[in-house]
Protein backbone atom coordinates (compact mmCIF):
# COMPACT_ATOMS: atom_id res chain seq x y z
CA UNK A 1 0.00 0.00 0.00
CA UNK A 2 3.00 2.46 0.71
CA UNK A 3 5.00 1.46 -2.28
CA UNK A 4 1.40 2.33 -4.36
CA UNK A 5 0.84 5.28 -2.72
CA UNK A 6 4.09 7.06 -3.13
CA UNK A 7 4.47 5.41 -7.03
CA UNK A 8 1.41 7.12 -7.21
CA UNK A 9 2.84 10.70 -5.96
CA UNK A 10 5.91 10.30 -8.54
CA UNK A 11 3.41 9.86 -11.07
CA UNK A 12 1.93 13.61 -9.94
CA UNK A 13 5.54 14.66 -10.07
CA UNK A 14 6.29 13.86 -13.73
CA UNK A 15 2.90 15.04 -14.88
CA UNK A 16 3.80 18.35 -13.83
CA UNK A 17 7.50 19.00 -14.76
CA UNK A 18 7.11 16.72 -17.89
CA UNK A 19 4.19 19.76 -19.11
CA UNK A 20 6.07 21.84 -21.35
CA UNK A 21 5.68 21.99 -25.55
CA UNK A 22 7.75 19.08 -26.12
CA UNK A 23 5.68 16.70 -24.47
CA UNK A 24 4.43 15.69 -27.31
CA UNK A 25 5.56 13.55 -24.97
CA UNK A 26 2.80 11.46 -22.75
CA UNK A 27 3.04 12.78 -19.32
CA UNK A 28 4.37 10.09 -17.43
CA UNK A 29 7.52 9.32 -19.72
CA UNK A 30 10.27 8.24 -18.20
CA UNK A 31 12.27 7.44 -21.53
CA UNK A 32 11.21 7.41 -25.15
CA UNK A 33 12.47 6.95 -28.67
CA UNK A 34 10.93 8.14 -31.86
CA UNK A 35 10.68 8.58 -35.26
CA UNK A 36 8.82 11.35 -37.56
CA UNK A 37 7.85 11.79 -40.79
CA UNK A 38 6.80 15.00 -43.34
CA UNK A 39 7.09 14.27 -46.85
CA UNK A 40 6.48 17.31 -49.42
CA UNK A 41 3.01 17.23 -51.68
CA UNK A 42 4.67 19.44 -54.66
CA UNK A 43 8.40 17.77 -54.54
CA UNK A 44 11.16 14.88 -53.34
CA UNK A 45 11.33 17.42 -50.25
CA UNK A 46 11.54 15.61 -46.92
CA UNK A 47 11.07 16.03 -43.29
CA UNK A 48 12.79 13.47 -41.05
CA UNK A 49 12.77 13.81 -37.10
CA UNK A 50 14.35 11.58 -34.65
CA UNK A 51 13.88 12.03 -31.25
CA UNK A 52 15.23 10.67 -28.00
CA UNK A 53 14.59 11.66 -23.87
CA UNK A 54 14.81 10.50 -20.64
CA UNK A 55 13.14 11.83 -16.93
CA UNK A 56 14.58 10.82 -13.61
CA UNK A 57 12.61 12.37 -10.31
CA UNK A 58 14.12 12.26 -7.20
CA UNK A 59 11.83 12.80 -3.86
CA UNK A 60 13.55 15.23 -1.97
CA UNK A 61 11.51 15.44 0.88
CA UNK A 62 7.33 13.86 1.76
CA UNK A 63 5.53 15.18 -1.90
CA UNK A 64 8.35 17.19 -3.08
CA UNK A 65 10.19 15.93 -6.04
CA UNK A 66 13.09 17.30 -8.44
CA UNK A 67 12.90 15.56 -11.98
CA UNK A 68 16.03 16.22 -13.88
CA UNK A 69 16.17 15.52 -17.93
CA UNK A 70 17.43 15.59 -21.22
CA UNK A 71 16.38 15.64 -24.98
CA UNK A 72 18.20 14.92 -28.09
CA UNK A 73 16.30 16.11 -31.49
CA UNK A 74 17.43 15.74 -34.54
CA UNK A 75 15.41 17.11 -38.13
CA UNK A 76 17.00 16.23 -41.75
CA UNK A 77 15.95 18.13 -44.17
CA UNK A 78 15.87 16.18 -47.23
CA UNK A 79 15.87 19.69 -49.80
CA UNK A 80 15.49 17.96 -53.49
CA UNK A 81 14.20 21.15 -55.20
CA UNK A 82 16.65 23.93 -57.04
CA UNK A 83 16.69 26.85 -54.28
CA UNK A 84 18.02 29.74 -54.56
CA UNK A 85 20.59 29.20 -51.28
CA UNK A 86 23.07 26.42 -50.51
CA UNK A 87 20.37 23.44 -49.01
CA UNK A 88 23.56 21.20 -47.26
CA UNK A 89 23.84 23.83 -44.54
CA UNK A 90 20.40 23.17 -44.01
CA UNK A 91 20.84 19.32 -44.05
CA UNK A 92 20.51 18.44 -40.23
CA UNK A 93 19.00 20.66 -37.03
CA UNK A 94 20.28 19.62 -33.77
CA UNK A 95 17.99 20.74 -31.12
CA UNK A 96 18.99 19.46 -27.06
CA UNK A 97 17.69 20.00 -24.08
CA UNK A 98 18.60 19.48 -20.83
CA UNK A 99 15.68 20.42 -18.07
CA UNK A 100 15.39 21.23 -14.41
CA UNK A 101 11.53 20.37 -12.58
CA UNK A 102 10.36 20.91 -9.13
CA UNK A 103 7.18 20.02 -8.20
CA UNK A 104 5.11 20.24 -4.13
CA UNK A 105 1.96 19.81 -3.14
CA UNK A 106 0.08 23.20 -2.75
CA UNK A 107 -2.52 21.70 -0.72
CA UNK A 108 -4.95 18.72 -0.71
CA UNK A 109 -6.12 18.72 -3.75
CA UNK A 110 -3.36 20.92 -5.58
CA UNK A 111 0.35 20.01 -6.78
CA UNK A 112 2.39 23.12 -8.26
CA UNK A 113 5.32 22.65 -10.71
CA UNK A 114 8.10 24.42 -12.31
CA UNK A 115 10.46 23.82 -15.02
CA UNK A 116 13.57 25.19 -16.25
CA UNK A 117 14.87 24.76 -19.51
CA UNK A 118 17.87 25.12 -21.47
CA UNK A 119 18.40 24.57 -24.78
CA UNK A 120 20.50 24.23 -28.19
CA UNK A 121 19.06 24.46 -31.57
CA UNK A 122 20.82 25.12 -34.08
CA UNK A 123 22.26 23.66 -37.30
CA UNK A 124 25.95 23.22 -35.62
CA UNK A 125 27.99 23.80 -38.68
CA UNK A 126 30.33 26.55 -36.53
CA UNK A 127 31.16 26.42 -32.79
CA UNK A 128 28.43 27.44 -30.55
CA UNK A 129 27.24 31.02 -30.07
CA UNK A 130 24.57 33.02 -27.56
CA UNK A 131 22.50 32.84 -30.81
CA UNK A 132 22.42 28.96 -30.58
CA UNK A 133 21.20 28.93 -26.54
CA UNK A 134 17.61 29.49 -25.98
CA UNK A 135 16.13 30.05 -22.02
CA UNK A 136 12.39 28.11 -21.79
CA UNK A 137 10.33 27.69 -18.92
CA UNK A 138 7.15 26.99 -17.28
CA UNK A 139 4.73 27.26 -14.68
CA UNK A 140 1.80 24.13 -14.01
CA UNK A 141 -0.67 23.63 -11.74
CA UNK A 142 -2.61 20.19 -11.64
CA UNK A 143 -5.67 18.66 -9.50
CA UNK A 144 -5.52 14.84 -9.85
CA UNK A 145 -8.64 13.56 -8.65
CA UNK A 146 -8.78 9.99 -10.94
CA UNK A 147 -8.19 7.63 -8.39
CA UNK A 148 -10.28 9.59 -5.73
CA UNK A 149 -13.30 7.35 -4.68
CA UNK A 150 -15.09 10.27 -3.28
CA UNK A 151 -15.45 12.06 -6.92
CA UNK A 152 -18.71 11.93 -8.62
CA UNK A 153 -17.03 11.80 -11.84
CA UNK A 154 -12.69 11.37 -11.86
CA UNK A 155 -10.84 13.85 -13.66
CA UNK A 156 -6.98 15.14 -14.31
CA UNK A 157 -6.72 19.09 -14.80
CA UNK A 158 -3.42 20.40 -15.89
CA UNK A 159 -3.05 24.22 -16.31
CA UNK A 160 0.08 26.00 -17.30
CA UNK A 161 1.69 28.59 -18.82
CA UNK A 162 5.37 27.93 -20.95
CA UNK A 163 7.60 29.95 -22.67
CA UNK A 164 9.29 27.60 -25.73
CA UNK A 165 11.06 30.53 -27.84
CA UNK A 166 11.93 27.38 -30.32
CA UNK A 167 8.77 25.84 -31.62
CA UNK A 168 8.15 27.94 -34.55
CA UNK A 169 5.47 29.76 -32.17
CA UNK A 170 8.38 32.14 -29.95
CA UNK A 171 5.18 33.48 -27.69
CA UNK A 172 4.06 32.58 -24.84
CA UNK A 173 1.95 29.46 -24.67
CA UNK A 174 -0.90 27.94 -22.45
CA UNK A 175 -1.06 24.48 -21.53
CA UNK A 176 -4.56 22.86 -20.56
CA UNK A 177 -5.05 19.32 -20.19
CA UNK A 178 -8.36 17.78 -18.56
CA UNK A 179 -8.44 14.03 -18.78
CA UNK A 180 -10.90 11.58 -18.04
CA UNK A 181 -11.36 7.97 -18.11
CA UNK A 182 -15.13 7.70 -19.00
CA UNK A 183 -15.66 3.85 -18.55
CA UNK A 184 -13.63 0.64 -19.61
CA UNK A 185 -13.65 1.32 -23.45
CA UNK A 186 -13.37 5.19 -23.59
CA UNK A 187 -11.09 8.25 -22.23
CA UNK A 188 -10.73 11.95 -23.16
CA UNK A 189 -8.26 14.23 -23.28
CA UNK A 190 -9.14 17.71 -23.91
CA UNK A 191 -6.68 20.89 -24.17
CA UNK A 192 -3.89 22.50 -25.47
CA UNK A 193 -1.38 21.75 -27.51
CA UNK A 194 -3.19 18.39 -27.74
CA UNK A 195 -6.50 16.72 -26.86
CA UNK A 196 -7.78 13.07 -28.25
CA UNK A 197 -10.31 10.05 -27.78
CA UNK A 198 -9.29 6.76 -26.56
CA UNK A 199 -10.76 3.41 -27.40
CA UNK A 200 -9.80 0.84 -25.13
CA UNK A 201 -10.31 -2.76 -26.71
CA UNK A 202 -8.63 -4.18 -24.24
CA UNK A 203 -5.94 -2.56 -21.71
CA UNK A 204 -3.19 -3.54 -24.23
CA UNK A 205 -4.54 -2.29 -27.24
CA UNK A 206 -5.58 1.71 -28.12
CA UNK A 207 -6.96 3.40 -30.57
CA UNK A 208 -7.20 6.85 -30.69
CA UNK A 209 -8.41 9.91 -32.40
CA UNK A 210 -6.08 13.31 -32.17
CA UNK A 211 -5.51 16.93 -32.82
CA UNK A 212 -1.90 18.78 -32.24
CA UNK A 213 0.64 20.82 -32.59
CA UNK A 214 3.86 20.49 -33.19
CA UNK A 215 7.26 22.35 -34.41
CA UNK A 216 10.91 23.70 -33.90
CA UNK A 217 12.51 26.83 -33.85
CA UNK A 218 16.66 27.12 -35.14
CA UNK A 219 19.41 29.19 -35.28
CA UNK A 220 21.52 28.98 -39.05
CA UNK A 221 25.29 29.67 -38.04
CA UNK A 222 26.57 30.34 -41.33
CA UNK A 223 23.33 32.81 -42.64
CA UNK A 224 22.88 33.24 -46.29
CA UNK A 225 21.38 35.61 -48.48
CA UNK A 226 17.88 35.11 -50.26
CA UNK A 227 16.88 37.17 -52.48
CA UNK A 228 18.78 39.91 -51.21
CA UNK A 229 17.65 38.56 -47.40
CA UNK A 230 19.78 37.69 -45.19
CA UNK A 231 18.40 34.60 -43.05
CA UNK A 232 19.59 33.36 -39.76
CA UNK A 233 17.20 31.65 -38.50
CA UNK A 234 14.83 28.20 -39.66
CA UNK A 235 10.94 27.14 -38.14
CA UNK A 236 8.01 24.91 -38.83
CA UNK A 237 5.31 25.05 -37.12
CA UNK A 238 2.13 23.12 -37.90
CA UNK A 239 -1.47 21.46 -37.03
CA UNK A 240 -2.23 17.90 -37.53
CA UNK A 241 -5.18 15.86 -36.61
CA UNK A 242 -5.45 11.56 -37.45
CA UNK A 243 -5.24 8.47 -35.93
CA UNK A 244 -2.92 7.18 -33.23
CA UNK A 245 -2.73 3.34 -32.08
CA UNK A 246 -1.00 2.11 -28.70
CA UNK A 247 -0.05 -1.32 -28.14
CA UNK A 248 1.62 -2.38 -24.54
CA UNK A 249 4.08 -4.93 -24.23
CA UNK A 250 3.84 -4.53 -20.36
CA UNK A 251 2.31 -2.19 -17.93
CA UNK A 252 5.16 -0.22 -18.61
CA UNK A 253 6.69 -0.25 -22.03
CA UNK A 254 4.38 0.94 -24.84
CA UNK A 255 4.75 1.34 -28.71
CA UNK A 256 2.80 3.65 -30.52
CA UNK A 257 2.21 4.91 -33.86
CA UNK A 258 0.37 8.26 -35.13
CA UNK A 259 -0.56 9.16 -38.27
CA UNK A 260 -2.32 11.77 -40.11
CA UNK A 261 -2.56 14.92 -42.49
CA UNK A 262 -1.66 18.41 -41.00
CA UNK A 263 -3.93 21.30 -41.46
CA UNK A 264 -1.77 24.36 -41.11
CA UNK A 265 2.17 24.04 -41.82
CA UNK A 266 4.32 26.31 -42.02
CA UNK A 267 8.33 26.00 -42.68
CA UNK A 268 9.97 29.36 -43.70
CA UNK A 269 13.79 31.02 -43.35
CA UNK A 270 13.71 33.83 -41.11
CA UNK A 271 15.59 36.58 -40.45
CA UNK A 272 17.78 38.06 -37.14
CA UNK A 273 14.02 39.68 -36.45
CA UNK A 274 12.16 36.31 -36.87
CA UNK A 275 10.41 37.93 -40.19
CA UNK A 276 9.76 35.22 -42.67
CA UNK A 277 12.17 36.06 -46.09
CA UNK A 278 11.48 32.52 -47.58
CA UNK A 279 8.89 30.09 -47.05
CA UNK A 280 10.09 26.06 -48.01
CA UNK A 281 6.90 24.55 -47.61
CA UNK A 282 3.19 25.49 -46.66
CA UNK A 283 1.25 22.92 -48.22
CA UNK A 284 -0.58 20.29 -45.93
CA UNK A 285 0.41 16.89 -46.34
CA UNK A 286 0.62 13.35 -44.90
CA UNK A 287 2.35 13.02 -40.84
CA UNK A 288 3.66 9.97 -39.46
CA UNK A 289 4.73 9.24 -36.11
CA UNK A 290 6.10 6.29 -33.95
CA UNK A 291 8.06 5.30 -31.74
CA UNK A 292 8.80 3.56 -28.16
CA UNK A 293 8.36 4.71 -24.57
CA UNK A 294 9.11 3.58 -21.22
CA UNK A 295 6.63 5.27 -18.65
CA UNK A 296 5.64 5.11 -15.49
Amino acid sequence: MILRFKKCHTILALVVVCCMYSAKAQLTDLARLEYSFIPNNKSEDQYTRLRALFNYPIETSKDCYLVLGAEYNRVILNLEDNYPFDTSLLETINIIDVSIGYTFKSSTKWRLGLKFNPRIASTLTERLTSDDFFLNGGVFAINDRTKDESAKKPYRLVLGLTYNSTTGLPIPLPFISYYRRVNEKWSFNAGVPKSNIKYFFNEKNMLQTFVTLDGYFAHIQRPQQVNGKQVDNISLSLAVGGLGYEYCFTKHLVAYMYTGYTFRLNNALRNEDRGEVFKLNDVNTFYLRTGLKFKI
